[in-house]
């Protein structure tokens, strides 16, 4: 519970400051990255059992989640941010208690929007097929997982208010752990054992996200438990000087929420606008046939989406780390400080997103054989490059609208994500009809780059973002990440060549050696590079240099 004691000390140093965000977002990244990683690999034994219908599970599994995401968004309803945003701020001031009343007041909150989501997505089930009745039992199956998430995601809301990222990472985890065991147990005896239906077992599929759920509830429960003495403590030492009524409690939250329901939302709302428009806009091109539109929605929204998530939850972690941090400082009123922590956060983000950006898009086309086999293999590859690039966009949004949460900026932040979604609109049926299906994809790339330039304009005017400083060390980043992206490319290239001589290189286990060599030694010459000109020093702190040490990098 050594963190704790950080928020009694005033006046937080730059560099403690980015040691913290450093390493909540180590515990953040590690828990978010492992959980992507299970919630993609999952997919490789669930797609071989499913056989011909894997592409129209994987349409329906899509459909019934970008549902499911914006339900459970609003009935999380932004409460967890909130809440880690207050207590931070609280804790700031030695209010430990006031806190506490926080989370009490927002686990009766959270039950309330989960029981409500979870019967209006439940009953209202018909209302939002969009046309296919077959999303009508999954969104069944999910609106249990409504019902439990919120408070879930609340509980983890308070840990990361004292900036304890542990608890809510490895929570995570188990979560993830759990729900895809019960998906791949549920879809081997569906479709192997029973030979049922494909339906069924996609339904069963996405009721592991209620499974899963419970094993990350129970989780952070045990936590709670095993800290509770020192969180008393806390309490019991506070200044109790702030008496907080509960309206204004409720207040705080609400009005603190509300924006994180949409900006937490921003992506989610992007695929919705895609899977309500895009079948309709290519029926205008002439592609009529429905298994042939599930193929490509699966291909750019489920398929592709599933793996740039995995990287894109790298800034996710980051972004819930910033929060309570800047909200801090905020607090205290230490402008210098939120410069140099919004310096921090963008160097951050570039020196993870870039390189797992363009590495992902090298490999493209081995990758998406592993995860889904050769059914439309070099359209799917492309797919995967582009959204590769795409997902830089999205990873941004996820820090810079976390940044505007953190300096209470909410309101301005959702007025620019609206101006990012009018331009998603007004470029999504010229984009789909001469682009095809790489239509969205390009819409939604626009449409996050205004977002992005409207905040980072503000910020900049504002708190005076240190772009010369960011800006040299960013192509620096650059410069490396497009040499190993080139290298990966090259490596594809080479090693197919050579084991295609004794093997079939377009396979799964063919594609996996590929995968490993070139992200092996690619990965390596970046890692390597970083820490040999210390560039990695300059973004990650002093703890580079045992790692240049443990790696004999000069």
């Amino acid at each position: 519970m050594t963190e704790m004691s950080n928020h009694n000390e005033g006046g937080n140093t730059e560099p403690n400051s980015k040691d913290r965000m450093v390493t909540g977002s180590a515990w953040m990244t590690a828990g978010s990255i492992f959980s992507r990683i299970l919630g993609a690999i999952y997919i490789i034994p669930w797609g071989i059992w499913f056989g011909s219908y894997f592409f129209q599970g994987n349409a329906l599994y899509g459909k019934g989640y970008n549902i499911y995401s914006f339900f459970l968004i609003a009935a999380i309803a932004g409460i967890p941010s909130a809440i880690a945003k207050q207590v931070a701020h609280y804790n700031a001031m030695n209010e430990y208690g006031v806190g506490f009343r926080l989370y009490k007041h927002g686990f009766i909150l959270a039950a309330m929007t989960g029981l409500i989501c979870a019967g209006l997505l439940y009953f209202g089930a018909p209302l939002f097929d969009g046309g296919d009745p077959r999303v009508v039992p999954v969104l069944h199956s999910l609106a249990w997982a409504v019902l439990i998430i919120p408070v879930m995601s609340l509980s983890r809301g308070f840990f990361q208010g004292y900036q304890q990222m542990a608890p809510s990472a490895i929570s995570q985890f188990v979560e993830q752990l759990a729900r895809v065991a019960y998906m791949l147990g549920s879809a081997f005896v569906i479709m192997r054992v029973l030979h049922g239906n494909w339906i069924t077992a996609v339904s069963q599929s996405t009721f592991a996200a209620c499974v899963g759920a419970i094993a990350g509830t129970l989780t952070l429960a045990w936590y709670y438990l095993k800290n509770r003495a020192s969180f008393n403590d806390l309490v019991t030492n506070s200044e109790n000087q702030i008496v907080v009524p509960a309206k204004q409690l409720y207040q705080e939250i609400l009005q603190q929420a509300l924006p994180f329901i949409v900006l937490g939302a921003g992506i989610t709302i992007f695929q919705l606008i895609d899977q309500y428009t895009f079948f309709n806009f290519m029926r205008s091109t002439g592609i009529t046939s429905t298994v042939m539109l599930n193929n490509l929605f699966a291909m750019f929204s489920v398929n592709a989406n599933k793996l740039i998530m995995i990287i894109v939850s790298l800034s996710s972690a980051l972004a819930i780390t910033v929060v309570p941090l800047l909200s801090e400082a905020y607090t205290r009123n230490e402008h210098e400080n939120i410069s140099h922590q919004l310096t921090n956060a963008m160097l951050l983000f570039a020196f993870v997103m870039i390189p797992s950006a363009l590495g992902m898009a090298a490999i493209a086309h081995p990758l998406n054989i592993i995860f889904y086999g050769t059914s439309h293999k070099d359209l799917a590859t492309a797919v995967l490059a582009f959204s590769a690039f795409e997902s830089i966009m999205l990873g941004l949004f996820s820090v810079t609208s976390a940044i505007m949460q953190g300096v209470s900026q909410n309101k301005r932040a959702v007025r620019y994500f609206a101006v990012g979604t009018i331009v998603k609109l007004a470029l999504q049926w010229p984009c789909i009809h001469y682009m095809g299906v790489f239509g969205p994809l390009v819409a939604t790339t626009f449409g996050f780059l205004v977002a992005n330039i409207l905040i980072l304009s503000w910020l900049n005017r504002k708190y005076g973002v240190d772009f010369q400083s960011i800006s040299k060390k960013v192509n620096g980043i650059l410069a490396f990440s497009i040499i190993m992206c080139a290298i990966a490319y090259l490596l594809v290239r080479l090693v197919s060549r050579l084991i295609g001589t004794f093997m079939v290189v377009d396979s799964r286990f063919g594609s996996l050696i590929v995968v490993i060599f070139a992200v092996g030694i690619a990965g390596y010459l970046y890692v390597y590079l970083v820490l040999h000109t210390r560039l990695a020093d300059t973004v990650m702190g002093d703890r580079m240099r045992r790692l240049r040490s443990l790696l004999h990098i000069k």
